[in-house]
């Protein structure tokens, strides 16, 4: 890896080596028109090729050590991962734009993912014994868990680092060899963060690819891949599925999502809840797949609830990631800046009570990816900004008077990946949580910094297939193996 004074260089990472390639990703500066971050490696499909042979070349000697030994390796590659954060937030919040201290955060999350992960070692090899059941064939099974092979782990640009860590030390601590995608708006502080890591593990254990998609087919299609763990869009989960599905690939999906936060009538709405909610919703800009999409309080507590976003977005200081103050930065991307000033100005022409917060920034900022944050006060629940995911920084905040009512809105949509209840009532939090159909429900509280990370994650529903985390995380990179054994006296004195 190199890093002259003003860009960032990264190359690939296969077998044990690093190798740059004639063609670049230019990643560009979303706060900056035109300003250039750092310069990636564009695999080839040859690129591609070779890593999944790397891959598959280390999977037996890998795949041969005990889970106490993967996990002691696993624990060395990952000493002193701090000693760079500082240097790894900076870039991933000129690459995403999304301030520092957050992305100082991401980085951390891989390392407490990873190290929570390597707790589940004395798991991974549990077996069972089904015993013999009398009348029936003498035979006693015994049920275990054997590893996949060659794995692809794909990642999306807003939280890179840390969603990596939701699968990777899963899969590796389970005996599989791993392939890295790095999102290609935004590779470079996970290529560099994640060589890092592979550096000190065996030769092809763990190898990293940066590209452009459509030279990425390989990393599903190819038959000596397993298995693909994809986070990102719902189109473009329905595109893995679709290509893994010529090659029976497996597939693991994180997808979007359109989280309902519902206040029932007896919320508590002092500053630390509604700093929880605010953070909620507006946390990378809005740019998080769980977070909370839509609100729906109950009709008496309205006022207040948006009287209390309201205050927090008046202090909204759009700016550079980087720069101090700054509170929230740019969009990712020009698409997304489009797509969420639609948003905004479809409720606006539909009549609704659209409060719009914050200055655009000006200067060498103007020709940024920013967008005013907003509130959405009563829509008409038809609206985009109501049954789209908006992955920005609008929030709709719908009122109701039932508690059937809020469970009907809430579970009317194409998403199921989270939810939450807001209620000084453990009865009430209990009965309402359980009705929402989607994978994680907080109650009296929301949002990525708030997940418990030892708990399995996913969605139902379009918000994605399988689940990350925890020891079910394990097993989604395993399949068990039966093996039979006959008792042949018994079965001989069955036969008499």
């Amino acid at each position: 890896m190199s890093n002259t004074a003003t860009e960032v260089r990264t190359g690939l990472f296969i077998g044990g080596e690093e190798r740059f390639t004639p063609g670049v990703l230019r990643v560009a500066d979303p706060a900056k028109k035109g300003a250039i971050v750092g310069e990636a490696a564009a695999a080839s499909a040859e690129d591609v090729a070779d890593a999944v042979a790397a891959a598959k070349a280390a999977y037996p000697a890998w795949a041969g050590l005990t889970p106490q030994q993967r996990a002691a390796h696993m624990a060395e590659a990952i000493a002193g991962i701090a000693d760079d954060r500082d240097e790894d937030a900076a870039i991933l919040s000129q690459e995403n734009g999304k301030v520092r201290m957050e992305a100082w955060v991401d980085a951390l999350v891989f390392e407490i993912r990873w190290n929570l992960a390597l707790m589940l070692a004395d798991e991974v090899d549990a077996s069972k014994t089904l015993p013999v059941v009398p009348g029936a064939i003498p035979v006693s099974t015994e049920v275990s868990y054997q590893s996949l092979g060659v794995v692809t782990i794909i990642v999306p640009f807003n939280w890179p680092i840390a969603i990596l860590a939701a699968s990777l030390p899963h899969a590796l601590l389970a005996g599989n060899t791993v392939i890295v995608k790095a999102p290609p708006s935004a590779p470079l502080a996970t290529a560099r963060l994640t060589q890092r890591v592979a550096e000190k593990l065996p030769a092809g254990v763990l190898n990293v690819i940066t590209g452009e998609d459509q030279q990425m087919a390989g990393l599903i299609q190819n038959p000596d891949v397993a298995k693909v763990c994809f986070t990102g869009s719902v189109n473009g989960g329905k595109r893995m599925m679709e290509m893994a599905s010529k090659s029976l690939t497996r597939v693991t999906l994180e997808l979007g999502g359109n989280d309902a936060a519902v206040f029932l009538e007896d919320a508590i709405l002092d500053d630390a809840h509604l700093d929880r909610l605010f953070a909620a919703i507006y946390d990378t800009t809005g740019q998080i797949c769980m977070n909370a999409k839509r609100v729906y309080v109950h009709r008496s507590r309205l006022d207040e609830l948006v009287a209390g976003l309201s205050a927090r977005l008046e202090r909204t200081v759009l700016g550079y990631g980087l720069d101090e103050g700054t509170t929230m930065g740019p969009l990712h991307s020009p698409v997304q800046k489009a797509f969420v000033q639609d948003l905004i100005q479809e409720a606006k022409d539909a009549g609704a009570d659209v409060r719009e917060f914050g200055s655009l920034p000006d200067g060498d900022l103007a020709g940024g990816n920013f967008v005013r944050p907003a509130i959405v006060v009563d829509p008409d629940p038809q609206l985009r900004v109501v049954t789209q995911e908006q992955f920005g920084p609008v929030i709709p905040v719908i009122p109701f008077d039932t508690e059937d009512e809020a469970v009907r809105a809430a579970n009317d949509t194409w998403a199921g990946l989270c939810g939450s209840v807001w209620t000084a009532s453990p009865e009430a939090a209990q009965r309402i949580g359980s009705q929402l159909a989607c994978g994680y429900v907080w109650v009296n509280d929301h949002g990525a910094t708030r997940l418990d990370l030892r708990a399995p994650f996913g969605g139902m529903k379009q918000s994605g297939m399988g689940r990350e985390q925890g020891i079910e995380g394990v097993r989604a990179f395993q399949d068990t193996r039966s093996i039979a054994t006959i008792d042949p006296q018994a079965l001989a004195a069955m036969a008499h």
